[in-house]
């Protein structure tokens, strides 16, 4: 039920609300943590073409929520909700900026 109302938030919070309430210290160093081995096994380099690629399938904040979400539970990082935002927040400013 938490869950669902974090996603249910974001869903309804502006981008800039969202990065603004987020951690985005927090959010890299999860990242840096959990993320980088993962995507430099699959992509190579220091893992960064992941969000780089021509093909890249996340356009917009709630898709990049749900991936990170996604991520967590398969890599069983056992991040809460809020260390969902926060890793989705540093990656929408750091990656994706989204218009």
């Amino acid at each position: 039920m938490v869950r669902g109302l974090t996603i249910l938030a974001l869903l309804l919070t502006p981008i800039s609300g969202a990065l603004a309430a987020a951690d985005l210290e927090k959010g890299k160093r999860l990242h840096d943590k959990q993320c980088v081995s993962c995507h430099i096994e699959r992509y190579g380099g220091d893992g960064s073409q992941m969000y780089l690629r021509r093909d890249r399938i996340i356009h917009d904040r709630v898709a990049l929520g749900q991936r990170v979400a996604a991520c967590n539970a398969m890599t069983n990082a056992g991040w809460f909700p809020e260390d969902e935002e926060n890793v989705a927040a540093w990656l929408a400013q750091r990656y994706y900026k989204f218009k």
